[in-house]
């Protein structure tokens, strides 16, 4: 059985989705089967990872439609991607209606434990049903955190989310780790941040730190991930020791 993660923070432009490109490109790299899902409407995973947007069927017509897992995932050379666009954000909608609304997407990714090491989730930046979903849907949740003044803005939110999930939904819902982004080591402020976030998670905090990063912004507008388009660049290898690290945590 795969395992299954989403990787969340209701708090926009923290690096998540470049985190869920690039961590499941970089596992691939590991010689494992990965499945990226975007459950953002914003489609961002789907075109960091060469799918186009337009891609038919996708997320929502396997939530909504009844369309099969296997017609709506597209293979790509850094892993499988469930892919999205902004069609989806009328399911939030039309979820509401529909029976044991909350594990739908546990439903329908139940066929692809089987198949993938690992399936990461790309949440929205918002605490919402598809959000919800998700984390009923996780055995963990990866929670991106960027070395800057709001870093632990929203993260209280979050925490609580995943707590009342836990109680309600999916009693083993566990925490995989908080991995610090957009680092910049030549400011003090930053080591100042990543420090009140060790002390605030403890060993939960991974202790790659994905740096801030030219190629890294760049690689999306290129539909790929970071260490496809630069592998020698600071960010690839960043991310490639991050995977390292996460398997290590998993052995």
């Amino acid at each position: 059985m795969s395992k299954v993660i989403a990787v969340a923070n209701q708090k926009g432009g923290v690096g998540k989705t470049t985190t869920c490109i690039n961590l499941c490109a970089a596992l691939n790299k590991r010689n494992r089967s990965v499945l990226l899902v975007d459950c953002d409407p914003q489609g961002n995973s789907t075109s960091g990872m060469g799918v186009a947007k337009d891609r038919l069927p996708n997320i929502y017509d396997l939530l909504v439609r009844g369309k099969s897992l296997s017609e709506c995932v597209e293979s790509t050379p850094y892993g499988d991607v469930l892919p999205a666009n902004r069609e989806l954000s009328g399911a939030t909608v039309e979820l509401v209606d529909m029976d044991s609304r909350e594990f739908v997407l546990k439903t329908a990714l139940l066929p692809a434990r089987e198949k993938y090491d690992y399936i990461l989730i790309d949440c929205p930046p918002s605490l919402e049903l598809l959000t919800v979903n998700a984390l009923a849907a996780a055995d963990s949740v990866l929670i991106p955190v960027q070395c800057e003044y709001y870093a632990l803005e929203g993260i209280a939110d979050l925490m609580q989310t995943i707590k009342l999930t836990k109680r309600s939904l999916n009693p083993g819902l566990e925490i995989q780790g908080i991995v610090l982004t957009m680092y910049d080591s030549r400011t003090n402020f930053s080591d100042q941040v990543a420090d009140e976030v060790q002390r605030f998670f403890g060993t939960a905090v991974y202790k790659t730190r994905i740096p801030r990063a030219v190629r890294i912004a760049e690689s999306p507008s290129h539909g790929q991930p970071v260490i496809k388009y630069d592998r020698m660049s600071r960010g690839s290898r960043a991310y490639l020791h991050l995977a390292d690290e996460f398997l290590k945590r998993e052995e």
